[in-house]
């Protein structure tokens, strides 16, 4: 009797250790995988962000083009991990970039678009995941800032 039940113990831990050694082999392939889907997502945001911002320059470039009173609404989709919208420069003064601050594995990485026109705005507002509507102005003098033209970004209400 006594031999049989340690034929059962040793098939008992010698599947345990199968198991083991299953496991450790397992392990860092699901934690690869999870670090591979995060920066491709991290990818895909930068894209979606790139092609917000350019759809904004190019907006702020026909409106400013054609002077006041000129305005444009258009529509952009937000992606995943946005953390902040500068437009003009990073104090939402007037300047030629709209900046959009992502969240990446690596650390906060920046989309930046330019446009030769001068440009302010505050989009600080519309970061999280989704659509907006934004208002596109041409302005004689730019709000909340020195009085020169501009072209004022700001979601539509």
């Amino acid at each position: 009797m006594k031999s049989n039940s340690n034929m059962k113990l040793q098939s008992s831990f010698e599947l345990l250790i199968t198991l083991s050694f299953g496991l450790a082999i397992l392990l860092p392939l699901v934690v690869f995988s999870f670090i591979q889907i995060a920066n491709a997502n991290s990818a895909v945001a930068g894209i979606a962000a790139q092609q917000a911002a350019s759809k904004l320059t190019s907006a702020a470039a026909v409106v400013g083009t054609q002077g006041p009173p000129a305005k444009q609404v258009i529509q952009i989709q937000m992606p995943s991990g946005i953390q902040y919208i500068y437009v003009g420069n990073q104090n939402n003064g007037i300047g030629h970039e709209i900046i959009f601050v992502l969240r990446s594995p690596s650390g906060p990485s920046y989309i930046t678009a330019y446009t030769p026109l001068n440009i302010s705005g505050n989009l600080g507002g519309i970061a999280s995941t989704g659509t907006y509507l934004v208002n596109v102005s041409a302005q004689s003098k730019c709000p909340y800032t020195i009085p020169i033209p501009c072209v004022y970004l700001q979601p539509a209400v």
